[in-house]
């Protein structure tokens, strides 16, 4: 705790998976004042969430359209438009995703610890991940902790595709990883999830309902911060528009108002961070230039080479009924792989589906159902979402729709992505492009992945389960270029965005912050989200962007 008597007033933007960990321990300290500002719903307790949004079975919340979530239009490839589902609720995206809830692996943090500092390196953040979690498997030890925020278990191995998937890739070779969320070699084993009951524990539950009565912390909901307010080069406060309370903060404006604040923490996500940044002033000149946006820092890394993961579904058919929907899990179990010469190490991942694809948007059998008629309640945001989906894929995912699936993610990409502006209007989507499979290496390691999800299905293993591929061919699969064709028309993305605000030294014109998430060349302005991470983790990033909140949250508290 700081002392002194001094209060000092901090404004976090986005109570998503960083912001509300950041947030809780900040307000830690008595003489430290929190404003959290949320552009989404802030429910006080689980009770007032939308059933959809707690059921770990489902991700109706990310349906486009759905009111808890951003849905931003990108394009996966220049011919393949993609609506791109982040949380717009407390709990951010941690109240909309699959409760995938794996850490980065040793090797992750070495990369940033190089552009980062010591502070990054496995053996540094260890105990932190350990403070951070409530392992319900096991417990307290070495590598895992049994009392902080965020419970931890493993998907049930029970279902008979998970078993199978398991043994599967027992008989082709590959080791068992029963933790994945300790170090070791990559192997298949079961998928660590923050999900207790079949309840989705987002960061708003974990962190922020136990400490909403505190009097140094204010959470405010509905409220849209336009960009980042500056006195020369230092962040003074925020405008925004929306939202009610922080009495004695807010200066009238014209169509607006701004919060003031000794410091600004941008906790806004991988795309909505950088958006900030570049609508506020502080990005590549010649942009903000070109969108008549004044320049207060030329950053040229705001959004220029953005990493995640893109993924392929390979639809398969069961020879019997393999679906208990009383399961709250869908994705149970993964298996994380090298490619020849892979870097990193596990480039590859397949995760195995227990439960249709219609079950997984929808949470029935039907497409109609749960998150979609709460898309469908809000016709206007739904049309205007779907102008960046595939038309011809959702028809095809709707034909498809019964089929279980092998999830197919190529985790450490070559190929890197843009965030840049169409407008200087902060209500403007930015644009998202990703080139995803623009490399010919991306594309070798995307068929390898492919083809050993297939030759998982044929082992003896599923030999009782599989009865035919749904969408692939033998002449498709044992032909390269007709290979790479089907993946790019059949693209999607784990939306695991990293790097459009990546940290590294002030001599690098690329790093936009600091190992302490400080903004280069600015004063009062933080970065605390996936957009700081130079690249994605080789595993999904949601246990990693509660770390960055609670990492940083330390770095302020000690004065970095």
């Amino acid at each position: 705790m700081t002392g002194g008597g001094v209060v000092r007033t901090t404004v976090v933007v986005g109570a998503g998976a960083a912001g509300a960990a950041l947030a809780a321990r900040l307000s830690e300290d008595h003489d430290h004042r929190v404003i959290v500002l949320e552009a989404g719903p802030v429910p006080r307790s689980r009770a007032q969430f939308p059933p959809e949004l707690l059921d770990a079975s489902t991700v109706q919340g990310a349906m486009p359209g759905h009111p808890a979530n951003w849905s931003y239009l990108g394009h996966l490839t220049p011919d393949l438009p993609y609506t791109i589902a982040r949380g717009r609720i407390i709990g951010g995206s941690s109240t909309i995703n699959g409760g995938y809830f794996v850490r980065a692996r040793p090797e992750d943090f070495a990369r940033w610890a190089d552009a980062a500092g010591p502070d990054w390196a496995y053996e540094r953040v260890l105990p932190v991940l350990r403070h951070l979690e409530r392992d319900l498997d096991l417990g307290a030890g070495p590598v895992h902790g049994d009392a902080g925020p965020m419970p931890v278990r493993r998907a049930s191995q029970s279902n008979p595709a998970a078993r199978a998937f398991t043994a599967a890739a027992s008989e082709l070779g590959f080791p068992a990883e029963p933790d994945k969320n300790a170090p070791g070699p990559p192997g298949v084993g079961p998928v660590p999830q923050n999900v207790v009951d079949g309840v989705r524990i987002n960061t708003g539950l974990a962190y922020l309902e136990p400490v909403r009565d505190r009097p140094n912390l204010e959470v405010i909901g509905g409220c849209r911060v336009l960009r980042v307010v500056f006195d020369g080069t230092r962040a003074v406060g925020v405008e925004v528009a929306g939202g009610g309370g922080a009495a004695g903060t807010a200066r009238a404006g014209a169509s607006a108002r701004v919060i003031d604040a000794d410091e600004v923490v941008l906790c806004a996500g991988g795309i909505g961070t950088p958006h900030l940044l570049l609508v506020s002033g502080v990005g590549p000149a010649e942009q903000l230039s070109a969108h008549d946006v004044p320049v207060v820092r030329d950053a040229p890394g705001v959004g220029r080479a953005f990493s995640d993961h893109p993924d392929l579904s390979v639809g398969w058919r069961a020879r019997r009924g393999v679906m208990d929907p009383r399961t709250p899990e869908t994705f149970t179990t993964a298996l994380n792989f090298s490619s020849p010469g892979g870097d990193p190490a596990g480039d590859l991942e397949i995760m195995v589906s227990v439960k249709t694809m219609n079950h997984l948007l929808t949470g029935s059998p039907g497409m109609v159902s749960g998150g979609a008629r709460s898309a469908l309640r809000h016709p206007l945001a739904t049309v205007r979402a779907l102008r960046g989906a595939s038309l011809s894929r959702m028809r095809e995912q709707a034909v498809h729709g019964r089929d279980l699936v092998l999830l197919v993610g190529l985790q450490g990409e070559e190929a890197r992505g843009s965030i840049t502006l169409e407008s200087a209007d902060p209500t403007v989507f930015p644009r998202i492009d990703y080139r995803y499979l623009s490399t010919a290496h991306d594309r070798e390691r995307m068929r390898l992945g492919i083809r050993t999800a297939v030759a998982l299905l044929r082992t003896r293993a599923f030999a009782e389960l599989f009865e035919r591929l749904t969408e692939l061919d033998d002449a498709t699969l044992d032909d390269d270029d007709a290979l790479d064709a089907w993946m790019l028309a059949h693209l999607g993305t784990a939306i695991h965005l990293c790097g459009s605000a990546p940290m590294g030294p002030a001599s690098d014109p690329g790093a936009v912050v600091d190992g302490f998430g400080r903004v280069h060349g600015v004063a009062g302005l933080r970065v605390a989200d996936t957009s700081m991470l130079p690249d994605a983790p080789s595993r999904g990033p949601a246990a990693t962007a509660v770390l960055i909140g609670e990492l940083v949250a330390r770095f302020m508290r000690r004065g970095d």
